[in-house]
C-alpha cells in the first residue's frame, strides 16, 4: 500500500509539471512518505529528514528553493511531533489526504507557511486523483483502505481510518486502464483485502472479492490477478472457489497468523482460533492444491510465555508456509496492548524471533528447492543485478532471475529452473 500511494503522490505532482530524478540534490520537491506500523520505521524518519534538511540548505546557499514534504501515516499519527521535531518540514500530510498535494504546494508558494493537513476527509482520495497508468508489466490497485478490527498491538485504525471500499464499476475501469498502458498483472491492495464490499451492479447488487476477481478476469490481456493482506475470519467460500475457477488468478495467499497461542490471539484481539486458521488453509488447498500460503508473525506479545511460543511454533510446523514475515513486538503509542502489564524482555523477544525465523527459513528454503527441475511461466519485470540478467516472480510470488535479452521484460516467459536458494530460483528460457 505505501508504494502504491508513494506512486499516486508522484502522479499527483507531476500534474503540477514536475518531473522524477533519482538525484536528491537536484530535486525541488523531496517527499518521504512514512509508515507506523512499526517503531523502527517511525524513528528511521527523523534521522532521514535530517539528512535531507542539509541538502536544502545547500540548496538554499545556490539560490535554490526547495519543498520538504512528509506524508503517510506517521503524520497522521504523530502530526503535532513531526512538525516540533522536524524544522525543516513545509508540508505534512496524512494518508487520506495526499490527493490535495497540488493544492498544498499552491498554496505554500503562496503564503510560504508550514502546512499540515491530517483528517479523514469526507470525500474520498480515489475521486480525486489522476489517471492511474501502468508504469511496468506488474501493478497495484487500492481497492480497500482502512481496518474495523481494532487488533491491540495495531494503529492502522487511527491511522487510515474505517474500512472504505471502492466501487466495482471504478476498480475494473482502472484495472481495464492498466491493463491498456502495459500491465499484465494487478495486484489488489486493501489492509483488510478481502473484506472488500463495493458497490456493485443489478445482476450482482452485493459483491465480494470472489465476486471482484471473476469480473478482473473478464478483462482481455491481463494475465495474472493477486491481491494483499487478507484477514482469515472473512475468507469467503467463494473467495476459495475463485481459486479453483480463475485460471487469472494466481496460486497464492498472503494469510497473516500473527501467533500460534488461542490466548495471545485474544489478547490480540485477533478473531479466529489456531483451529479455525488451520481449517481455511486446508480449505484453499483443498480448491487448489498447489496453492503457496504466507503469513505474518509477531513474537514476544505482552504476556506471551515461552508455553506459547511454542505453540507458535508447533502451528508452523503443522501447517508449513511456502513463505513468512516475522517480527517483534513493537509498542505504538496510543494502542491498548502498550498499556498491557508483562511486557516481555527486548532479549527474551530477540530469542524467540530467531527461533521462529530459523524454522520459517527452512520451510521457505525447501518451497523453492522443490521447484528445480520445473517448468515455470515467470513474469519478467525488471533488470538483475548481474549483467544480462532479468528478475520476475513465478506464479507462487517466487523471485526468479534468468539471463536473457531485455526485450523479453514485461512477458510471461516460461523458465526451466536449473537452481534454487532460500530466496531465489534460477532458470533458463525454455524456446
Amino acid at each position: 500500500m505505501n508504494i502504491y500511494d508513494s506512486a499516486r503522490m508522484a502522479a499527483a505532482l507531476e500534474t503540477l509539471g514536475y518531473t522524477q530524478t533519482p538525484h536528491r540534490e537536484e530535486a525541488d520537491v523531496m517527499l518521504l512518505n512514512t509508515c507506523h506500523i512499526r517503531e523502527k520505521a517511525a524513528d528511521k524518519l527523523y534521522s532521514e529528514i535530517g539528512r535531507l534538511a542539509e541538502i536544502k540548505k545547500t540548496r538554499a546557499d545556490e539560490g535554490k528553493q526547495t519543498l520538504l514534504i512528509v506524508a503517510g501515516c506517521v503524520v497522521q499519527a504523530e502530526k503535532n511531533e513531526v512538525l516540533r521535531r522536524a524544522h525543516g518540514v513545509d508540508i505534512a500530510v496524512g494518508p487520506q489526504s495526499y490527493h490535495r498535494l497540488p493544492e498544498l504546494v499552491a498554496q505554500f508558494e503562496r503564503e510560504q507557511g508550514r502546512v499540515l493537513v491530517a483528517d479523514f476527509p469526507a470525500d474520498s482520495k480515489f475521486d480525486f486523483l489522476p489517471p492511474h497508468k501502468a508504469t511496468s508489466a506488474s501493478q497495484f490497485l487500492a481497492i480497500q483502505e482502512g481496518c474495523d478490527h481494532f487488533c491491540s498491538y495495531c494503529v492502522v485504525p487511527y491511522t487510515r481510518g474505517c474500512e472504505y471500499s471502492r466501487s466495482m464499476a471504478e476498480i475494473v475501469t482502472e484495472a481495464k486502464r492498466l491493463v491498456s498502458t502495459g500491465a499484465v498483472e494487478i495486484m489488489l491492495l486493501g489492509q483488510n483485502v478481502n473484506c472488500w464490499h463495493g458497490m456493485g451492479d443489478e445482476n450482482l447488487p452485493d459483491p465480494d472479492l470472489g465476486d471482484l476477481i471473476r469480473r478482473l478476469g473478464d478483462i482481455k490481456g491481463l494475465k495474472r490477478i493477486r491481491y494483499t493482506t487478507s484477514y482469515p475470519s472473512k475468507i469467503t467460500d467463494n473467495l476459495i472457489q475463485a481459486h479453483r475457477d480463475v485460471e487469472q488468478l494466481m496460486p497464492y495467499i498472503h494469510l497473516p497468523i500473527q501467533s500460534g497461542s488461542d490466548r495471545v490471539l485474544k489478547a490480540m484481539n485477533r478473531l479466529y482460533t489456531v483451529a479455525e486458521y488451520e481449517d481455511i488453509v486446508a480449505r484453499f488447498r483443498e480448491a487448489r492444491p498447489d496453492i503457496a500460503i504466507s503469513s505474518d508473525f509477531i513474537v514476544g506479545f505482552p504476556g506471551e510465555t515461552d508455553e506459547e511460543f511454542d505453540q507458535t511454533l508447533q502451528t508452523v510446523r503443522r501447517i508449513r508456509y511456502d513463505s513468512s514475515y516475522s517480527f517483534k513486538y513493537s509498542p505504538r503509542p496510543g494502542t491498548p496492548a502498550s498499556l498491557m502489564k508483562n511486557q516481555v524482555p527486548e532479549a527474551v523477544k530477540t530469542q524467540r524471533l530467531l527461533l521462529l525465523q530459523k524454522e520459517l527459513l527452512s520451510q521457505q528454503k525447501q518451497a523453492y528447492e522443490k521447484q528445480v527441475g520445473r517448468i515455470l511461466p515467470v513474469l519478467l519485470t525488471e533488470r538483475g543485478r548481474q549483467k544480462g540478467q532479468l528478475n520476475g516472480y513465478t506464479p507462487y510470488l517466487q523471485n526468479a532471475h534468468v539471463v536473457a535479452d531485455t526485450t523479453l521484460l514485461g512477458q510471461i516467459v516460461s523458465l526451466k529452473i536449473t537452481a534454487a536458494s532460500a530466496t531465489s530460483l534460477t532458470g533458463e528460457v525454455v524456446r
